[in-house]
């Protein structure tokens, strides 16, 4: 059976918890073993995926007064806030040893961390594209690169999960959307914690998490520690993720409008210039489903609670993709319920409101 070296070298620096696997990826050669590393930052930091806009997606007043640096990684994926109640696992493979495609590489490389949560009595699934989730809310996400000669796919044991500092860390364009991504996160996350009433010990969650890669990756999990060329990589990758033209690279575009919960799970925000005024539409979107909504702006409406009212009796109804006659369907039952509760919104109408929804709808 071929090995696997096992790098863990316990709790590191948030720039070395990103900078070890960055490293191992780097010096990897097409004839290596691969390897796995596994670690948890001692102290908190906010972690953005490789094509995100810092400036854009990441309240960075917030991070600079609370001391929370900010760290690019070269994997894709939203930015998320992470601290030592989450351990880190990394494989990292010689890339001719590895699936070819991405849904292949995340469907391999899951089997063994499911597995671990299972065994931990927490019944997780894979929820394509990335994402593991346990009854409904998510636990964890991946991401998978490929680095020079090597695939990469990272993910995390949730231990426990700050909800509120993640809402914090993250540039919103109100503090009531940021309310409702606080919320949204309560409802649609899990921990190891939530689900089992108290955090696991780390030491068994590594050995269970290492026999099931020996069991369903048919690799003999071999400990290790950096070699020399992965440690002259190392120095080169930490002042690499240190570099503020790389950390900060201008010009990125979103990856995402609004802030992706979990799979299939989105807050979103549209906005609209209506003739009548602005309207502002802010979504919990599932699986395309408006599972909340909350309608704001400057215009005038009666009675005063009208569009209270209206955003109430829209949840629930399904958005449309693309199709013409979805949208034609969603600004017909906008209508029926505007004429129902007898809205006087001058300058305002139906395909108004249709015009929000549709600014702020997520599309892959």
């Amino acid at each position: 059976m071929k090995r696997i070296r096992v790098i863990d070298p316990g709790f590191v620096a948030p720039i070395e918890s990103m900078a070890i696997f960055h490293a191992v990826a780097e010096a990897m050669r097409p004839d290596d073993d691969p390897v796995v590393t596994l670690v948890n930052p001692t102290q908190p930091f906010v972690s953005v995926g490789l094509h995100q806009d810092i400036e854009q997606e990441v309240d960075t007043a917030y991070c600079e007064r609370h001391g929370l640096p900010v760290v690019r990684r070269d994997v894709g994926g939203g930015a998320v806030y992470l601290n030592r109640d989450q351990m880190f696992f990394h494989f990292v493979y010689p890339h001719r040893m590895a699936p070819a495609r991405v849904e292949a590489i995340y469907a391999h490389f899951m089997a063994p961390v499911l597995a671990t949560y299972q065994a931990l009595g927490v019944p997780a699934v894979f929820r394509p594209v990335n994402d593991i989730h346990v009854n409904g809310r998510k636990i964890g996400g991946t991401g998978s690169a490929r680095i020079n000669d090597a695939t990469v796919m990272v993910g995390s044991f949730m231990f426990d999960f700050d909800m509120d500092t993640m809402a914090s860390c993250l540039k919103v364009s109100s503090e009531k959307f940021r309310d409702k991504l606080r919320q949204g996160m309560q409802d649609y996350m899990t921990t190891l914690t939530r689900e089992l009433g108290q955090p696991p010990e780390r030491e068994q969650v590594k050995g269970l998490f290492l026999s099931a890669v020996e069991e369903h990756l048919g690799v003999k999990p071999d400990a290790s520690e950096l070699t020399e060329a992965e440690k002259e990589a190392l120095v080169e990758v930490r002042h690499l993720l240190q570099d503020p033209e790389w950390v900060h690279q201008k010009g990125r575009r979103l990856v995402t409008t609004g802030v992706k919960i979990a799979a299939g799970t989105y807050l979103v925000e549209g906005v609209h210039k209506a003739r009548g005024g602005l309207i502002r539409a802010r979504m919990l979107t599932r699986e395309n489903v408006l599972e909340d909504l909350e309608f704001s702006g400057d215009f005038t409406v009666l009675p005063a609670d009208g569009v209270e009212r209206l955003a109430e009796r829209l949840r629930g109804a399904t958005l449309p993709i693309s199709a013409e006659a979805d949208a034609a369907k969603l600004q017909g039952h906008i209508a029926d319920e505007m004429n129902t509760l007898g809205l006087d919104i001058p300058g305002v109408a139906a395909q108004d409101f249709l015009a929000a929804l549709m600014h702020g709808l997520h599309r892959e």
